[in-house]
């Protein structure tokens, strides 16, 4: 899940909780919204840590070449 996935599913479970009034029976909204919410923010801090992981990392492992002198 990407940083773009997580946004919008922060963003849909906060319209759902908050903005949404209508009922659907034997669905209740707002749990439907928190839980996409806390699916979204899982994915977010798993995505940040995974890239921060990942950016300290050097492609090659070092210079191309080593001097003898």
């Amino acid at each position: 899940m990407g940083i773009g996935t997580s946004l919008v599913l922060i963003a849909v479970g906060a319209i759902l909780k908050y903005a949404i009034t209508a009922s659907v029976h034997g669905v209740k909204v707002d749990v439907v919204g928190t839980i996409l919410m806390i699916i979204g923010i899982l994915g977010l801090v798993i995505t940040l840590i995974y890239t921060a992981a990942w950016s300290n990392r050097r492609p090659g492992g070092g210079p191309a070449y080593h001097d003898r002198y």
